[in-house]
């Protein structure tokens, strides 16, 4: 310290203002970096996983590339020819309005579907021709805090669970269901997951189609951050401890850590070239899947939850094969 001081001293006056203003910096520097990384860490979680107004993740396409519109699009197609089984539902769950569409074909059988963060039930418009087909009634949801449902926050698939499981409890009691099968887009299959799984499930549940499921949405959070070329270190832990303040769930706990209770009829329809929720941590998913009637099928192309719209013949064969397998097929 003392030949810093002397070294100091034997400069210029041009110099040591220099090396003064040189220290100033740094020290700021150093100041700075947490004070950076807690502002850094907010504006994504808040920007993520908060809504803020109801025009935020409403009815609409969440965005604007070709693969989404052309999905919406069909999607709406196929509103557009079987709105008249439609009936607007909603039920309440944790002091929260939940908003639904249900669509009666005449069958005992439902399936519900879940859609990921930013999607609300038009998004599931999409997918309901093979589960029509297979002789099905729908159930599309808005998830808490999307399209015309209340909810400030995206618990990714926690609380949505506990509201799965009320929309199972309303399908079966209320209208008189028999069975329910559950299909999940990213976080929608972790809420399905995470309600099958549950000891809360109702019993009528039979099964779940899930696509694009991650191990923990802390992994699926780490890979945006690096696709985006933004450093992980301090950034991610502080994003969950937004997530664990506002919500007190971790993004560390996930479908890895319950799916080895998944003991009912299982299907994973995952890309290779999913760069959130890898192939890698899929195909642990599928291993540690206590089912003795799972399967996985894999898309060589198709990005994250866009598998139908990459190759939508071998996704339908893919699904209603499953069904036929497990569940029986649609009645003559």
């Amino acid at each position: 310290m003392l030949e810093i001081t002397s070294l100091y001293i034997s400069l210029s006056p041009t110099l040591q203002a220099i090396a003064w203003i040189v220290g100033v910096a740094v020290v700021l520097g150093i100041l700075m970096w947490p004070l950076s990384v807690i502002v850094a860490s907010f504006c994504v979680y808040d920007q993520t996983l908060r809504r803020k107004t109801k025009e935020q993740w409403g009815r609409g396409p969440s965005d604007s590339d070709a693969n989404t519109m052309k999905m919406d699009s069909i999607g709406m197609a196929w509103y557009e020819e079987n709105s008249s089984h439609k009936r607007e539902v909603s039920i309440t769950n944790d002091g929260l309005k939940l908003a639904g569409e249900y669509y009666d074909f005449g069958n005992d059988r439902c399936v519900i579907i879940f859609p990921g963060r930013t999607e609300s039930l038009r998004y599931g418009y999409y997918f309901a021709k093979p589960y029509v087909e297979s002789g099905y009634n729908l159930l599309l949801i808005d998830s808490r805090a999307h399209g015309l449902s209340d909810g400030e926050f995206n618990t990714v698939g926690f609380e949505e669970s506990k509201d799965a499981v009320a929309w199972t409890k309303f399908l079966c009691d209320d209208l008189n269901v028999k069975s329910v099968l559950y299909h999940g887009n990213c976080i929608g299959s972790a809420t399905a997951l995470l309600a099958l799984t549950s000891e809360a499930c109702p019993d009528c549940v039979e099964g779940l189609v899930a696509e694009g499921m991650f191990a923990n949405f802390g992994e699926s959070m780490k890979n945006h951050i690096i696709e985006r070329k933004k450093p992980i270190f301090m950034v991610y832990g502080m994003i969950n401890f937004w997530m664990k303040h506002y919500t007190g769930h971790t993004m560390e706990f996930g479908p890895i850590n319950v799916i080895d209770k998944m003991n009912k009829p299982l299907l994973m329809l995952h890309s290779r070239e999913d760069i959130y929720s890898t192939p890698e941590y899929a195909q642990k998913l599928y291993d540690l899947a206590s089912s003795e009637s799972k399967e996985i099928v894999w898309f060589e192309h198709g990005r994250h939850s866009m598998l139908r719209v990459t190759d939508t013949e071998r996704y339908d064969e893919a699904v209603k094969g499953f069904i036929a397998r497990n569940f029986g097929k649609v009645k003559p």
